[in-house]
């Protein structure tokens, strides 16, 4: 990552003597006073590293220390997770995660980690609708014709996600439980290479991040199927959602969030989210964020935890209706 930013030198006084009996003074630092590790639970490319990137650069002038990107990708985002309830709870290194982070929770019979209790969440950074696209090679165009054809060839047709337990994953599962059909899951590592697939016609379709699918859909190298937001997106508003087609109550978007390990001091971690909230509204990463199709958020650690539980629950009934397993 093309740095922006020399290290900058923070010299700051010694703390002041309480008497003549205490010990050496102690340096009074100031969080940040050293570059910071934002950890991405995906390879490059995908939609979360379309965020990071914009977001990073736009912390880093608003911190003046460099802000650089960890990419740990492997087993549904849960190397990522596993590293960082690991780190030192100091604020320099933090995780972007993805609705898969409150998946995980009940789709994986034993974490190494406890989603709950060993991090300290940060900032809902923004939501990012999704998308049902369909490969040159499926004809259907439409939610009632991919279901017509999901029904003419049960288990015939494949679905990418860009991994195993991610959003894309059991938004299949979820899709072909509403829908009575059955679609085979073809996982791949990350985002990328689902697109190669879908453009070598090796598999038939995808629940995708819209911000990932929309260059192919507008080049013909796909076709666009439905929206699986409640509401049309911003970016693509001629698109319909599944709901409109005919599958109601048929509603998941992904969402991107900034979390600390557990026991992140409370003034870095309210610190942290007010740089997030004004990165975001700043008019260049908003403009960058608009143009991928995210929709910023912002909110407080209290927020954030309150919507992961939520999740957490929602996902749990998910990947019980559906018997969605890793594979």
């Amino acid at each position: 990552m093309q740095k922006l930013f020399n290290r900058r030198t923070v010299l700051l006084g010694g703390a002041l003597a309480i008497s003549a009996f205490a010990g050496p003074p102690v340096m009074a630092q100031e969080w940040p006073n050293k570059p910071i590790q934002l950890v991405i639970p995906y390879p490059p490319g995908g939609s979360a590293d379309l965020l990071a990137r914009p977001l990073a650069l736009q912390l880093q002038q608003q911190l003046g220390q460099p802000v650089v990107l960890e990419y740990k990708a492997g087993a549904g985002g849960t190397v990522a997770s596993q590293y960082v309830a690991r780190a030192k709870p100091d604020g320099n290194t933090i995780l972007m995660v993805l609705a898969a982070h409150a998946i995980n929770d009940s789709l994986y019979p034993k974490l190494p980690y406890n989603t709950r209790k060993d991090f300290t969440p940060v900032s809902l950074v923004a939501n990012l609708p999704m998308i049902v696209v369909a490969s040159n090679k499926l004809a259907a165009r439409d939610v009632p014709s991919l279901i017509k054809a999901a029904q003419a060839d049960p288990g015939g047709l494949t679905f990418g996600s860009a991994g195993n337990g991610n959003t894309g994953h059991l938004a299949g599962e979820l899709f072909s439980t509403t829908a009575g059909v059955k679609m085979t899951h073809v996982p791949y590592k990350g985002s990328a290479g689902v697109v190669n697939a879908m453009l070598s016609n090796d598999i038939h379709l995808t629940f995708d991040s819209i911000s990932t699918s929309m260059p192919q859909i507008r080049s013909g190298r796909m076709h666009a199927i439905a929206v699986t937001s409640h509401k049309r997106s911003a970016l693509a508003p001629e698109i319909p959602t599944v709901q409109e087609q005919g599958l109601n109550d048929f509603d998941i978007s992904g969402w991107y969030a900034i979390i600390g390990p557990a026991n992140l001091p409370a003034n870095i971690a309210q610190r942290l989210s007010s740089e997030i909230a004004k990165a975001i509204a700043s008019p260049q990463l908003k403009e960058q964020m608009a143009a991928g199709g995210y929709e910023p958020v912002g909110s407080t650690p209290d927020e954030l935890k309150t919507h992961i539980d939520n999740e957490i629950t929602r996902w749990s009934a998910v990947v019980k209706s559906t018997g969605a397993r890793i594979d």
